[in-house]
């Protein structure tokens, strides 16, 4: 599945949950999109369309390609622990999602792109790979030259402080530090991780 670039209030109604952030259509219209509206009978959905449905919402809310996903899972499952669980501590570990998470970009789609437009540094130097994953003591910095860009400040300026336990920022620099991986009880995502790993058992 390629990126999604459609209407973000489809896939949002589709899940009934604010994946892209906040959604004034969904709060109006929080029922599956559809000609026939909310009057529309829907049959009892099967086990594996639970579980698919499941897969795709982490893959919309992490923007996560099919190939990227399932080798993340692999090696969520080579780990030691609970698989569900290391598999979205990985998620929560990619460079794209930590530049959202310490308030640099207002969204994960626009911290994919800072870092694609090498906007960000990761100890000291420029990683431009979006799906780049950081280990436990790495420093995400926003580089000197790119301090400056309005979607940067105003996004900062937004941002609250020590919002995350397993992030540290540091205002006055632009710059952040991943402490550790997050525990699941700290990651506020609505997934529920169990019913991937169901559908990846089979």
């Amino acid at each position: 599945m390629a990126r999604y670039t459609g209407p973000k209030s489809k896939i949002a109604r589709k899940f009934r949950e604010p994946i892209f952030g906040p959604d004034k259509a969904l709060e109006k219209k929080n029922y599956p999109p559809g000609q026939h509206g909310p009057s529309k009978r829907r049959g009892k959905q099967s086990e594996y369309a639970i579980q698919l449905l499941e897969k795709q919402k982490a893959k919309y809310t992490y923007g996560v390609l099919e190939r990227q996903f399932s080798n993340l899972f692999v090696k969520a499952a080579a780990k030691q622990g609970i698989t569900g669980e290391n598999f979205l501590k990985l998620l929560e570990a990619r460079l794209d999602n930590t530049v959202y998470r310490l308030g640099i970009a207002p969204t994960r789609a626009a911290a994919r792109q800072l870092v694609s437009h090498k906007h960000i540094t990761v100890n000291g130097g420029v990683v431009n790979i979006p799906s780049y994953s950081l280990r436990p003591g790495d420093v995400i910095a926003v580089r000197e030259r790119s301090q400056a860009l309005e979607a940067v400040t105003t996004s900062v300026e937004g941002r609250k402080i020590n919002k995350f336990a397993w992030l540290e920022w540091n205002a006055n620099e632009f710059k952040g530090t991943f402490l550790s991986y997050p525990e699941r009880t700290d990651i506020p995502e609505n997934i529920k991780e169990n019913l991937i790993v169901e559908l990846y058992s089979k």
